[in-house]
């Protein structure tokens, strides 16, 4: 997982439990959907939903305002960059942005199998009669459970005229026990990465 995000899901206001997103094997993507038929094209100004922000599932902290208008504020400038204006007039936007964090207490179970070198004597010893060693190739199992909590990032563009979304994001992975400092520019990076492909070509 990079870390500009990282730094996004620790503003998300987890913050009060000190969270954020574990280290991932792969670049984070997000996970895109649109209407169809919808006429993106069309769309020049953006606001947000008065409900935007809310944060439920398994651990459902609550945001602070000033945690909320961090979010807001990396989303709006990633959005201005892109050739939308924002505005604070819900009665003037063609779309307006919702986005939510949802949380899910998970279990990790890995296996893992480790050398062990035992030692036997004689005939039945070992798997050579000739050799001290009774498991230079045999191994032990070790199983290692890790209980930690899923984070989903969800953003929704609604019509207004609609009442409904019509583009969606969807970026998901662990949350853990740690934060580093907010680094500058880096959590407008991650605004980048959850916006995916907004608008849709």
């Amino acid at each position: 997982m990079t870390a500009p995000l990282k730094r996004l899901f620790a503003s998300f206001g987890v913050l009060s439990a000190a969270l954020f997103l574990g280290a991932c094997s792969t670049t984070p993507t997000a996970d895109v959907d649109f209407k169809q038929d919808y006429d993106f094209a069309q769309v020049r100004t953006i606001g947000f939903y008065d409900q935007s922000g809310e944060v439920f599932g398994d651990n459902p902290l609550q945001l602070s305002d000033f945690q909320k208008e961090r979010i807001d504020e990396a989303l709006a400038l990633e959005l201005r960059k892109r050739g939308f204006s924002i505005t604070t007039d819900a009665a003037e936007a063609d779309l307006l942005l919702s986005w939510h964090l949802g949380t899910q207490h998970k279990t990790d179970v890995r296996t893992y199998e480790t050398p062990t070198m035992g030692m036997g004597y004689g005939r039945y010893g070992g798997y050579n009669r000739y050799s001290m060693y009774s498991c230079w190739n045999c191994t032990n199992t070790e199983v290692r459970v890790s209980n930690y909590t899923e984070g989903t990032f969800i953003i929704d563009m609604i019509d207004p005229k609609m009442g409904k979304s019509v583009w969606r994001s969807v970026t998901q992975s662990k949350l853990k026990g740690k934060k580093d400092e907010d680094e500058p520019g880096e959590i407008n990076e991650a605004a980048n990465i959850v916006l995916g492909n907004f608008p849709p070509l």
